[in-house]
């Protein structure tokens, strides 16, 4: 295990964002990261303190099989399904990532340390089935430092207050809209209320909110340039920064609340809003965009490997880049408004297709390792 202290090694901008209140997250995980020593030598000299995953990392990881030989060949041995095949393999490595991490969980008080999975995609609008996915995947992995990852869909908020008021720590995901957002909060702020009505300890449960970053920029930056007029190429990569200013505005408003004082007098924590999607899509863009510029204390930043290396080499953390940056980002985005480009269609858009997307991830992952089950098989007989 890697404690936190050991990480002090790491110097420059990814130490400069730890000393601002940004936990460093890595959004990435597979089995030869953990078992090759990568994960904890990124603990130790790039301050990560977490790990995000989501179906289209598993299906990069699995998919390849590297790693999965022995397990894959045992699974199929044992004759199981497909389905129970990739829930063994990913809360393996979860399991193993979160005992790696377990140093940085103990010694932040569960603050960080944390390493998440998702309910399976397809049930993205089954509020009941993610409720018991939820269940399940905390008994498997049986690890304090897991988080549950739930899609922030409708069917999910009533879901997030479900799980969290069982006592679990849940990643909300798949958050576009600040509309949404505000319902993600109130949601865990239910879950929280009904595990103190249980009479659980609500310092054991802490919980992300993942806004995603790039996509929306990707989408509105589409249009943008659809429409050609200086005005409206000059806001391009301004809409998703906007955007997210204007969550941790609501995130300050809703955890400075009388609702929230009264749990935090019961010893809740807050819900750390979660800077998802911060690999930067526009080569026209500085590579860490998403990084410098989303800088405010009590928040996450989930990073791929390229962004966090990109980060750690030339990365510019000159303090608090949200906080002042209010009347601004409400400007930008009025202005993406005015230029046609509706705000709420891309959101909503956004939502659909990250469903989709991990949804047909998933699909891919079931394929890859049906296969990889039907050849491990043949070759027993």
């Amino acid at each position: 295990m890697i404690t936190v202290t050991e990480a002090t090694a790491t110097a420059g901008a990814l130490q400069r964002l730890a000393g601002q209140g940004v936990s460093v997250w890595l959004d990435d995980l597979s089995r030869r990261r953990i078992e090759s020593g990568n994960l904890a030598e990124l603990i130790r000299t790039k301050n990560v303190v977490g790990v995000t995953t989501n179906p289209s990392i598993f299906q990069a990881a699995i998919g390849s099989g590297e790693g999965y030989e022995e397990q894959l060949a045992d699974l199929a041995t044992r004759g199981v399904t497909v389905d129970e095949a990739v829930r063994m393999m990913t809360t393996a490595d979860v399991r193993a990532a979160a005992d790696v991490l377990r140093g940085v969980y103990d010694a932040t008080g569960g603050r960080d340390g944390r390493v998440s999975i998702e309910v399976d995609p397809r049930l993205a609008h089954d509020t009941r089935a993610t409720v018991a996915e939820a269940r399940q995947l905390a008994w498997l992995v049986d690890r304090p430092n897991v988080m549950i990852k739930i899609p922030a869909t409708k069917a999910g908020l009533p879901a997030i207050t479900e799980v969290v008021g069982a006592g679990i720590s849940v990643n909300v995901t798949l958050i576009f809209s600040l509309e949404r957002y505000r319902e993600v909060m109130d949601a865990y702020l239910a879950g929280l209320e009904k595990a103190q009505a249980a009479g659980i300890d609500l310092a054991g449960i802490h919980s992300v909110a993942s806004f995603f970053v790039s996509r929306v920029d990707s989408e509105i930056d589409k249009r943008l340039s659809l429409l050609g007029t200086d005005e409206a190429l000059g806001l391009r990569g301004r809409a998703a920064l906007a955007n997210a200013r204007l969550a941790y505005e609501a995130y300050e408003h809703v955890f400075a609340g009388d609702r929230f004082t009264a749990l935090a007098g019961a010893r809740a924590n807050p819900q750390r809003p979660l800077w998802a999607s911060t690999g930067v899509k526009d080569p026209a863009f500085r590579d860490t965009l998403y990084v410098e510029e989303l800088v405010a204390p009590g928040t996450v930043n989930t990073m791929p490997e390229a962004t966090l290396d990109a980060a750690a080499d030339h990365g510019d953390v000159r303090g608090d880049t949200v906080t002042g940056g209010y009347a601004q980002a409400r400007a930008d985005l009025a202005a993406v408004e005015r230029l046609g480009v509706s705000y709420d269609e891309v959101v909503e858009q956004l939502e659909q297709e990250g469903v989709a997307k991990f949804e047909a991830a998933w699909q891919d992952l079931l394929a890859a390792v049906t296969k990889s089950l039907d050849s491990k098989g043949v070759d027993g007989e």
